[in-house]
Formats: structure tokens, C-alpha cells, sequence
């Protein structure tokens, strides 16, 4: 009975609570499992951070699987420091001060899988090292100051699937014959040559040797490799495409980035079918050709940065491939225009499809249709050394047919025609002219009849109904004008570019801001019956850059362009239109008639109380004097200067003071005259 009674006996929590605190730390593990300085956030995993000691912390539990112990201060390490951790598999000795590496240390953690070694000073490796850790995984040696290792230092690593030693200051390697090692990284040592004798891993899927010093790419090394998925070979000394990536497949990272490299051919890339991600920045490229969109139909990440790209309408293709098939493009920022100088420092994924420099354009006259584009020039390699193209002067470009109308065109023949490489004589179609305008750009002046980029489409005639007047389409009238309505509205007239036009349905008007960050288009379809119309919501002083183009076709089929400026704020708010503004009268008639009415207001009860004074005077009803108790208050006030004091020229009515039915706001007074009972709180005022 005594028994029972002791074992349903309670204790209060209260008196547990010390009991409790002593035992317990404040991530709930057992302080007598948990080193000092240290936290131990599961029974298996303990964190030692910033211990500031130079040795391993001692009482580490047995059932310990990880230990981190990074940035401790640790400075040596002996294998007695690891007694009763046979089951530690994760060792993290990361960014201490370790010189050197005894013999067998780690010979006790016989079930170490992970063991990262990195960011110490250790500068040799010796033979026994890593004696007895025949289940290690992973080894982490980089940044260190790593100058030898003995040929025989991973001898038993068999099970070895990641070795890092970038950032060392290694000259050469031991051979690594480990059949189960699927990373490999050497980068930023110095390995001008490395053969299948130093790397017998059959199985390795990536290498890294950046930076190293390679002159070249070992065909028989590459080769050996039959399941290298990603390969680095960045800031090296490769003067040419290495001939053995023309062969390899199965490729999905590669980097070539920052080789003298000189010109990619594409044929070069054709074989790489399968990457996901390529690295090619740094390359002193300088464009890039549009059959490049149709070598990698797997690719998601890219990196084309610090490239002095010429902006021109041969790369307009670039922005809208990255978009359209939703490829990422690393270093966005340094990936930037170099020319021509309207395009110089703009980034390049953000350039619109304008910016490069190959919208069409169309005007109509009385005898010639005119077309001006720009012919892509037919690239087969990554400039690297392309020279840009020469602008000619204004007395070089040849005249324009059209601009007289007695002048027909003539068919082009060799000795008309301007024998450039950018615009051969077989360019223009049906008898149409070739040359450059002052931009650069071939356009092609085509006969009556025919239109297009080439002169290639042939124009129907128009209907017997309808014909246009020759004195109303002349080569001096714009087809669109635009002229100043408001600082943010622009009035454009379509008439002509319609009347020329019969066959449109509707018009695709496209405009943009040339004076501001963003350039950004907007684009508006319109129905043809639209002769004239207003854009709205511009911002003021700004010079927009306005197009149309018939609605259904190409972007920049039949399409005429102006500019158009909004005029400054201050000189439209000065205007007859803003002065005559609807809604300013809107708004001050009614102001005007409230302000009225008051004053009426104040003039009756003025009259009213005027009256019942001089009633008071003979000894009538005195119903607006005010009592004694209030204006003694008041001249208490007064005479104490309690009161603040007010702008002279604000003037309170008297009846505003007498009479409590009056809806004014009168506070110094209110605070004195406390019989009024209509003046107890403050009332909304209406001034």
C-alpha cells in the first residue's frame, strides 16, 4: 500500500523547472552529450563554430555520424583527438590553421565517408595521410598551399567518388587510379599537359581544369572519358577549338570562356547537340550567326559576358531566341553592346527588335515604290576579328530615284550596281537597285509594281474605282505627321498614309519613348476609318518614336515611322486650352456659389442682431446679449494672455460668438464660455 501511494504521488513542474535548465540547453539536447561550445542540434550531429581553440573539442559522443569543426582555430591534429569516433562519416576541418597532415591521423574513423580538409595553410601530402579510410567518399583539399603529393598519397581510395584540389599550387599530379571517382577538380594550378597515363578514371563524369596552362586538349585523354558530362577548360591558352570536342558526345556542361580562341566555327559545335549549359564569355566575340539558335535544342543556361558584341541587325535574332525558348542568361549585366554608338554599353538581352537597326520601311510616290531593309550578311563562324561595316557619307550614298518623279527606275545591271560585298548585284529582285544608305544598311529601290525586302512581291493593280490623285501623294508630304496637343498627347494624322493604302483593314501603331530608361514599344491596332488620333498618357518633353504598319502582316511590312516630341509642362500650363479647361470651371463654379451664399448669410444675421441690439437699448427682449459670466471670462482671458494669439487679419463675427445656433468653429472662445451649451465640442469646420 505504501508502494502504491508513493508511486501516484505528484510533484509540482515548478519545482522540476532548475532541475530542468541545468539539464537541458536551449536547442533541447542533453548538455552532458553536447561538447562545450558547441551545439548539438541532433543526438548524431554536433556543430563547433568559431570555437576559438586550437584543438579538436574534447567529449564528442560515440554515436556522433557528423562533426563540423569549421573556423575553430584548430592548428595540429593527432590521431588521438579521434579515439572512440569509429562511427563519425562526416568530418568538416574547413578554414582552420593546419600545416601539415601526420600519418594515419584519421586511422580511427574507420566509417569517415566525407571529410573536407579545405581552406587550411597544408602544404605536402604525404604516403600515409589517408591510411585506413578505405570507405572515403569525398576528399575536399582546395584552397590550401598544396605544393607536392606523393605519388602513392590516394593508394587505397578506392571508393573514392570526389576529389577537389583546385586552388593549390600544384605543378604536377600523382596518377590517379581510381575506377569509382566521378569528379575530378584541378582548377587554378599548373598542369600544362595532362595525358591518360595521369587520369586512369574511367568513369569520371566531370573535369575541371581551369586555369591551368593548357596549350592543348589531349585528344587520347578526352577520349578515354567515356562518361564526361561536363567539362571546363576556361582561362586557359587554347589558341584554336580543341578537334577532339568536334567528336565528343554526351557533353552537357561545357566552358570554353576566356581562350584566345580566335573564331568558332559552327561546325566546330555541331556535334554538342546534348548541352544544357555553355560558357563561351570572353571570347572577343563579336557576334554570333542565327544558325547558332539551332545546334543546341536542349540548351537552358548561357553565358556569352564581356564579348564586344556589334549590335547590328544580323544579332537582332539573339533577345527573341533567349526568350522564345526560355534560356537563361547568366551575367545578364556584362553581357553588353559595343557598337555601333547608339547601341554602345546597352545591354543586350534588353535591346528591342528596332534597336539593331532593320525595321522596313515603305513610302508610296507616283511612280515608285521604295523599300529599305537590311540584308543579314551571311556568317559561318563567331566573329571574333570582324571589322564593322564603314558608314559612307552623305555624297557617297547614291540618289534616290523616287525623290523626282520624271525619273523611272532602271533595271540594275553590272555596271549600275555598287559591286560591295554587302550588297551583290543579284540582291534586288525584278529589276530593282541596290545600295547603302547612310546607316550602313542595303535597301533596294524597286520598279512600279513590285515591293518587298528584294522587290520580290509584285503589287496588284489597284481597282478600276478608285485612283489616287497625283497632285494629293507627292514625294514631300509625310504619309504620318504629328503635331502638340498637351504635355502628354500627341495629335497624328493618318490621312495620307490611308488614302495611299486601300487595301489595309486596320492599322498596327507602334510608339515608344526615346528620351527615357525605358524604350520599351507599345503597340496599338486601330480600324482603318481612323484618319486622325490622339496618344494619351506621354510624358512631358520627351521625344517618342512613332510607326504604323498595315494590321496582319510582318512587323515591319509597309511601315512608315516618325518622331513626335510632347511639349514642357510649364509652357502647356500657360496655354488658352489649360486656361479653358471644363473641369477647372466645373470645379470653381460651385466653389464660387457656396462662398456667395455664406457672405449673404453673414450680412442677414449681421442685420438680425443689429436689430435686437437697439430693441435692447429700449428695453426690449435681450435674446442675442451675451451673459456677464461669459464675457467676463473672456476679458480674463484676454487680460492674462492666455489666449494665442491670431493673424490680424482674421476678423470672428460677433454673432458668431452670441449666437450658439450658428455651425462656426470658434475655439478661443470655446474654451471660456462654458455656458453655450451648442459650442461644447468642436464642430466640423466648413473653411
Amino acid at each position: 500500500m505504501e508502494k502504491e501511494r508513493v508511486c501516484t504521488m505528484t510533484v509540482h513542474p515548478l519545482r522540476l523547472m532548475p532541475f530542468l535548465l541545468l539539464l537541458i540547453l536551449p536547442d533541447g539536447t542533453l548538455s552532458s552529450d553536447c561538447p562545450r561550445d558547441c551545439s548539438c542540434s541532433t543526438p548524431e550531429s554536433i556543430l563547433c563554430y568559431q570555437r576559438r581553440s586550437s584543438t579538436i573539442p574534447k567529449g564528442v559522443p560515440q554515436s556522433t555520424k557528423s562533426l563540423y569543426l569549421f573556423a575553430n582555430g584548430i592548428e595540429g591534429l593527432t590521431a588521438e583527438d579521434f579515439d572512440g569516433m569509429e562511427n563519425l562519416e562526416m568530418l568538416d576541418l574547413s578554414q582552420n590553421k593546419l600545416t601539415e597532415l601526420s600519418d594515419r591521423v584519421f586511422e580511427p574513423l574507420t566509417s569517415l565517408r566525407n571529410l573536407d580538409l579545405s581552406s587550411n595553410q597544408i602544404t605536402y601530402i604525404s604516403e600515409e595521410c589517408f591510411q585506413g579510410m578505405v570507405l572515403l567518399e569525398r576528399l575536399y583539399l582546395y584552397s590550401n598551399h598544396i605544393k607536392t603529393i606523393h605519388p602513392a598519397a590516394f593508394n587505397g581510395l578506392e571508393h573514392l567518388l570526389e576529389l577537389k584540389l583546385q586552388g593549390n599550387q600544384l605543378t604536377s599530379l600523382p596518377a590517379l587510379a581510381m575506377p569509382r571517382l566521378l569528379l575530378l577538380d584541378l582548377r587554378f594550378n599548373v598542369f600544362p599537359t595532362l595525358g591518360p597515363s595521369d587520369l586512369e578514371t574511367p568513369n569520371l563524369e566531370s573535369l575541371k581544369l581551369g586555369g591551368v596552362g593548357l596549350t592543348s586538349l589531349n585528344k587520347e585523354l578526352i577520349s578515354s572519358l567515356k562518361n564526361l558530362h561536363e567539362l571546363d577548360i576556361s582561362g586557359n591558352h587554347l589558341e584554336s577549338f580543341p578537334s577532339v570536342l568536334k567528336e565528343t558526345q554526351g557533353l552537357i556542361h561545357l566552358s570554353l570562356a576566356g581562350n584566345p580562341m580566335g573564331p568558332l566555327r559552327v561546325q566546330d559545335l555541331q556535334n554538342l547537340s546534348e548541352l544544357q549549359e555553355l560558357d563561351i564569355s570572353s571570347l572577343s566575340l563579336q557576334g554570333l550567326p542565327e544558325e547558332f539558335s539551332q545546334l543546341f535544342p536542349h540548351l537552358r543556361k548561357l553565358i556569352v559576358a564581356e564579348n564586344p558584341f556589334n549590335c547590328l541587325c544580323t544579332l537582332a535574332w539573339f533577345p527573341r531566341w533567349l526568350r522564345a525558348q526560355s534560356i537563361t542568361l547568366e551575367r545578364t549585366e556584362e553581357t553588353r553592346c559595343h557598337f555601333p554608338p547608339i547601341n554602345a554599353g546597352r545591354v543586350l538581352e534588353r535591346l528591342d527588335h528596332r534597336d539593331f537597326g532593320c525595321p522596313t520601311t515603305t513610302t508610296v510616290t507616283t511612280s515608285t515604290v521604295k523599300s529599305t531593309t537590311t540584308l543579314p550578311v551571311p556568317v559561318t563562324t563567331l566573329l571574333s576579328t570582324t571589322r564593322a561595316v564603314p558608314v559612307p557619307r552623305a555624297t557617297d550614298v547614291p540618289s534616290n530615284p523616287g525623290d523626282n518623279p520624271s525619273l523611272l527606275p532602271v533595271p540594275a545591271s553590272p555596271s549600275s550596281s555598287i559591286i560591295d560585298p554587302f550588297c551583290p548585284s543579284h540582291t534586288c529582285l525584278n529589276g530593282g537597285t541596290c545600295h547603302l544608305d547612310q546607316l550602313g544598311q542595303v535597301e533596294c529601290d524597286c520598279p512600279h509594281g513590285t515591293s518587298g525586302m528584294y522587290c520580290e512581291v509584285h503589287n496588284p493593280p489597284s481597282p478600276p474605282d478608285f485612283e489616287i490623285p497625283v497632285a494629293t501623294v507627292t514625294a514631300d508630304v509625310p504619309d504620318i505627321s504629328s503635331h502638340q496637343v498637351t504635355s502628354t498627347s500627341i495629335q497624328l494624322d493618318l490621312h495620307r498614309y490611308i488614302i495611299t493604302r486601300p487595301y489595309i483593314r486596320g492599322i498596327r501603331l507602334t510608339y515608344r519613348n526615346l528620351s527615357g530608361p525605358d524604350r520599351r514599344p507599345i503597340q496599338i491596332s486601330l480600324p482603318a476609318n481612323f484618319r486622325e488620333y490622339r496618344l494619351r498618357g506621354l510624358n512631358p518633353n520627351s521625344t517618342y518614336n512613332v510607326c504604323v504598319s498595315p494590321l496582319g502582316t510582318h512587323s515591319g511590312t509597309d511601315s512608315v515611322c516618325t518622331e513626335a516630341r510632347t511639349a514642357p509642362e510649364s509652357i502647356i500650363s500657360t496655354s488658352p486650352n489649360a486656361r479653358s479647361d471644363p473641369r477647372l470651371t466645373t470645379m470653381l463654379v460651385p466653389a464660387v456659389a457656396i462662398l456667395l451664399l455664406l457672405v449673404l448669410i453673414a450680412i442677414v444675421v449681421g442685420v438680425v442682431c443689429h436689430l435686437r441690439r437697439k430693441r435692447a437699448k429700449g428695453h426690449l427682449d435681450l435674446d442675442c446679449e451675451p451673459s456677464q459670466l461669459e464675457l467676463d471670462g473672456v476679458k480674463a482671458g484676454l487680460d492674462n494672455g492666455a489666449l494665442p494669439q491670431k493673424q490680424p487679419q482674421l476678423i470672428i463675427p460677433e454673432p458668431a460668438v452670441q449666437n450658439g445656433n450658428m455651425e462656426y468653429e470658434v475655439l478661443l472662445l470655446q474654451d471660456h464660455c462654458t455656458s453655450n451649451n451648442n459650442m461644447s465640442s468642436h464642430k466640423p469646420s466648413y473653411f
